[in-house]
């Protein structure tokens, strides 16, 4: 290497340390964010944001990344928090244990779903999912009531204690789902830049040519309905143990429409757009909610004006400014 090509490899490298630094940074004002909030409710919207996210951003790997719509979702956010509020009511097991039993029970539920529903595709597969979703709704609800409570739910389900930490406290609890969510977030983004990743996209662009050149592309796909069914299964024993109350309407279907919606408004394929998504919604139910009971409806007319005029969602319009932006 020259003295000019090392000259030119220096801003580079300074660059990229400063990216660095500056998503460290941004990181760790976000875990802090709930202890600098002086407002309750503010405190609890950031949480309720950041388990919908997990949840929003796992749900992207198989509706944003590899193109399958699901309408079963709610199947695992609620059976996630079923679990570990039972692990923990039940049983007696730690915070932790539940937790990861919500994840990997709730993974092994959606490598079962996979295996049902990646039989068909398209529409089929999206009615498949919702049919699948209903039938844990009805098990839970009624078949299953001696167990889960029924339709009056489980209440209260505990919080962590560890450390002599008493998470309690809404500030120190959401700071631990801050720094869950994040960890989540940073493996969504390593494994999306990874091999894996490329060739989920790729099954979302052109399944065909994938199949041609020798790509499993049914086994790749079953791997992002597990990953989005484990992320699903942690966003619910978060909420379970925020709320401290299980109920069945966590496993409807409604649940299942909420989470295409934030995909969609936000920006599907990406890690940011989900992210947005939440936040949007959220941040829309609670100025919509204080004015109409039927906000519903006016979440829906937005949802469908998104839809045609932003397709790409939040995300692909401040990308394309941005884009904009460098070249003028």
């Amino acid at each position: 290497m020259n003295m000019s090509d090392r000259q030119s490899s220096i801003p580079s490298v300074h660059a990229a340390h400063i990216r660095s630094f500056l998503g460290l940074a941004v990181a760790i004002a976000l875990v802090l964010l709930p202890i600098m909030l002086t407002n309750e409710r503010a405190v609890y919207f950031v949480c309720l944001a950041v388990i919908w996210a997990i949840f929003a951003v796992g749900y992207d790997f198989l509706f944003g990344v590899t193109g399958h719509l699901s309408f079963g979702h709610a199947a695992f956010f609620g059976g996630g928090a079923y679990v570990a509020a039972l692990l923990m009511i039940k049983v007696n097991l730690p915070f932790s244990v539940a937790l990861l039993g919500a994840m990997i029970s709730m993974a092994l539920a959606a490598f079962v779903f996979g295996l049902i529903a990646l039989r068909a595709s398209g529409i089929h597969f999206a009615l498949i999912t919702l049919l699948l979703g209903e039938l844990v709704y009805v098990l839970v609800s009624v078949k299953l009531r001696h167990i889960t409570g029924g339709f009056d739910g489980l209440s209260g389900v505990p919080r962590p204690t560890f450390l002599g930490i008493d998470f309690y406290d809404d500030r120190r609890f959401c700071v631990l789902v801050n720094v869950i969510g994040l960890i989540l977030f940073v493996f969504a983004v390593r494994v999306r830049a990874s091999p894996l990743g490329q060739v989920l996209h790729g099954i979302r662009q052109n399944p065909l040519r994938l199949r041609q050149i020798g790509f499993n592309v049914r086994a790749y796909t079953l791997t992002a309905f597990i990953l989005s069914g484990a992320y699903a299964g942690v966003a619910g024993a978060l909420l379970a143990s925020l709320i401290m109350f299980v109920g069945p309407e966590l496993l409807h279907w409604t649940i299942s429409g909420e989470v295409v919606i934030i995909t969609v408004l936000g920006g599907l394929g990406t890690v940011i757009g989900p992210i947005l998504g939440v936040v949007s919604v959220e941040a829309l139910r609670e100025v919509l909610s204080s004015y109409t009971t039927a906000w519903h409806g006016l979440l829906g007319l937005l949802f469908i004006l998104f839809s045609v005029v932003l397709p790409r969602g939040l995300w692909g319009l401040i990308a394309a400014t941005v884009r904009k932006a460098r070249r003028t």
